[in-house]
């Protein structure tokens, strides 16, 4: 049987409705291969319990859309991994409910690393993303791999901490793994291609469907050794990710918060509940039983950082045209012909140097 017919096969069940993980399992289990799913007749798959639209599926394939899949995986550091595939990550193996068919763009070799996931709000306050991009940095400068959501907020500021310390990050995907989602992320997704892997179970094309982001959730947390969540709502879809990382047995953090502020009461529940609480980075390696100095080699490569004491003529250029005085994004925006996403995460990066500060009215002020 040629490699590819295989891989064809293990598509066009990936997108077969109403065969989930558990039910291929028990179908591979009884046929074997999945070219023979195919091959039985319909009264066989009757028996065997699957519904009259299942059936319908796997008589008559989408084809065209297996095809669309093998054509995007063409393209560079384009990838697609099955059940079968020695390189599937091992713990995403062993959830209940694994993706039988994996998407993923960019650096292949990063879904076998040691992970951990940090999620959190949208919406979080200046300490919650300041938090988020402090803990991965560090602990991505330890070894750890960095594993999020793509989302705006803190999933975006776990990812752009992990990329400032040179680590490695993932980012799973509620789209298909051609679409960017959110568009303001396109840099960022850009940059984690480079630096880690885009991961996805839906096939290219696959536009934003809300019933996607608690499948997605599930991956974000089945990838890790274990989940930290900053700042989320009681109705955080953070604390679905949570939930799943406590089906699977791994371990569950949070960072403890203000009782008035709404953006802490998640991550408070949480800890009720018997969440680790978390403080530092030795909280997390310590639940993680990782205490040692770093918990693999170094990152292979090291991007130039600006955390470092030299600036980069990017992040200089920046500084000078901030006041001493309040200064707004907007007119940074202006002045330097940058989106203002792109300012916006240079002005964190800047904070947390204690270069600059943030005012009232949403400006910036420079303090050195």
């Amino acid at each position: 049987m040629n490699p590819s017919d295989s891989l064809r096969h293990w598509l066009a069940l990936a997108q077969t409705p109403g065969l989930g993980a558990q039910r291929l399992e028990r179908l591979l289990e009884t046929f074997g291969e999945p070219e023979e799913i195919f091959n039985q007749p319909t009264v066989h798959l009757r028996n065997l319990g699957l519904e009259a639209r299942t059936i319908e599926a796997i008589a008559h394939p989408q084809w065209d859309r297996v095809e669309q899949s093998l054509c995007w995986s063409q393209h560079p550091e384009c990838h697609i991994l099955t059940l079968a595939d020695p390189s599937y990550p091992p713990q995403l193996r062993h959830i209940a409910s694994p993706p039988p068919v994996l998407f993923v763009h960019g650096r292949i070799e990063t879904l076998t690393k040691p992970q951990l996931s940090i999620v959190g709000s949208r919406n979080p306050t200046n300490n919650g993303r300041r938090l988020a991009v402090e803990f991965s940095r560090e602990l991505a400068m330890l070894g750890l791999t960095i594993t999020s959501g793509l989302a705006l907020g803190i999933d975006g500021a776990a990812h752009q901490g992990a990329l400032t310390a040179g680590g490695l990050t993932i980012a799973v995907g509620g789209t298909g793994p051609d679409r960017v989602y959110p568009a303001a992320h396109k840099k960022l997704a850009s940059e984690i291609v480079s630096h880690g892997a885009i991961v996805s179970e839906f096939p290219p094309g696959t536009p934003v469907r809300p019933q996607h982001f608690p499948r997605r959730n599930r991956i974000v947390a089945g990838l890790a050794l274990g989940t930290l969540v900053i700042e989320a709502t009681r109705k955080s879809g953070s604390l679905i990710t949570a939930r799943y990382a406590l089906e699977q047995d791994r371990e569950i953090m949070a960072i403890p918060g203000d009782i008035h502020n709404p953006q802490a009461k998640g991550c408070n529940a949480l800890i009720r509940q018997g969440a680790r609480l978390v403080e530092t980075v030795e909280d997390v390696l310590e639940t993680l039983n990782l205490l040692s100095p770093a918990v693999t080699s170094e990152p292979e490569t090291r991007s130039a950082s600006p955390f470092s004491n030299e600036l980069t003529e990017e992040y200089r250029d920046l500084l000078f045209k901030i006041d001493y005085a309040p200064t707004p994004i907007d007119r940074l925006v202006d002045q330097t012909g940058l989106p203002a996403e792109d300012i916006a995460s240079m002005l964190l990066i800047l904070e947390l140097e204690g270069h600059v500060t943030t005012v009232a009215g949403g400006c910036y002020q420079r303090i050195r």
